[in-house]
C-alpha cells in the first residue's frame, strides 16, 4: 500500500510545484496569483526508472561542457533534500510530515563531497559495525544521478540547479525501521520518499582507498 501512496503523492507533488529562476522547487500559492504563469513540474519531460525513481531535468540548466557521472565517481553536490511521508488522511493521499534532510544551498553554502546517502566508506561501516552498504546508500538516487552530467564548476559559483530526483521509499530506505537520518538522530527514514533538488558541481574518478 505504501508504494501506491508514494506514487500518488509524487503525482500530486509534481502538479503542485514549479522551478523558480534558480531552479529551487516551490509550491504554488493558494492565496496569490503571482506564480500562475509558472510551469508545473508535471509538464516537463520526465524519466521513470524501474524502481519508481523519477528524474526531471530543468531546461537550459544542463552543462554544455559537462562530464558524465560514472557509478564509481566521487561527487561534489549542492542540494536541498526533503524527506516526505505519503499518507492517506481523510481520503486524500499526499506528502505529509516532511523534514529537511539536507540543505547545502541555504545551509552551509558549500557542496558536499560524497554524502553518506551516495557513498559510504568501508571505514565508516566498520566504525558502525554494519557491513550492509544499502543501509546508508540510496540505490534509487545513485542510479538516477548517472543520468546527469556534472557541471565541472568551482565551489564559489552560485547554484543553478539542474533538476529534481524523486526517490520513492521503496528505492530509498523502504520499511527499514531502524535506520535514522544521520543529521536527525530522532527522525526515521522508514517509508520516506526523498526529493532531491540539486546541482552536481564536479565528479572525479574516486581514488582507491
Amino acid at each position: 500500500m505504501q508504494n501506491q501512496y508514494d506514487d500518488q503523492a509524487i503525482t500530486k507533488f509534481l502538479d503542485n510545484s514549479y522551478f523558480d529562476a534558480q531552479g529551487n522547487i516551490k509550491t504554488f500559492s493558494t492565496t496569490s496569483t503571482d506564480d500562475d504563469n509558472e510551469t508545473k513540474l508535471s509538464t516537463y519531460p520526465k524519466e521513470t526508472l524501474s524502481n519508481g525513481t523519477i528524474i526531471i531535468k530543468r531546461p537550459d540548466a544542463q552543462p554544455l561542457q559537462g562530464k558524465p557521472i560514472a557509478a564509481t565517481d566521487s561527487i561534489r553536490i549542492m542540494s536541498t533534500t526533503t524527506a516526505y511521508w505519503a499518507t492517506n488522511e481523510d481520503n486524500e493521499v499526499k506528502f505529509r510530515y516532511g523534514f529537511l534532510f539536507s540543505n547545502d544551498i541555504y545551509g552551509s553554502g558549500n557542496p558536499q563531497v560524497d554524502p553518506l546517502y551516495y557513498y559510504v566508506t568501508e571505514k565508516f561501516m566498520a566504525d558502525h559495525n554494519n557491513t550492509d552498504r544499502n543501509v546508508y546508500q540510496m540505490a534509487g538516487f545513485h542510479e538516477a544521478l548517472q543520468h546527469f552530467n556534472s557541471c565541472e564548476i568551482d565551489d564559489s559559483v552560485t547554484p543553478n540547479l539542474q533538476g529534481v530526483i524523486i526517490v520513492p521509499s521503496r528505492a530509498a530506505f523502504a520499511r527499514n525501521s531502524y535506520f535514522q537520518a544521520p543529521s536527525y538522530p530522532s527522525a526515521s527514514l522508514r517509508n520516506r520518499t526523498m526529493v532531491f533538488n540539486f546541482q552536481v558541481y564536479k565528479s572525479i574518478t574516486r581514488p582507491k582507498p
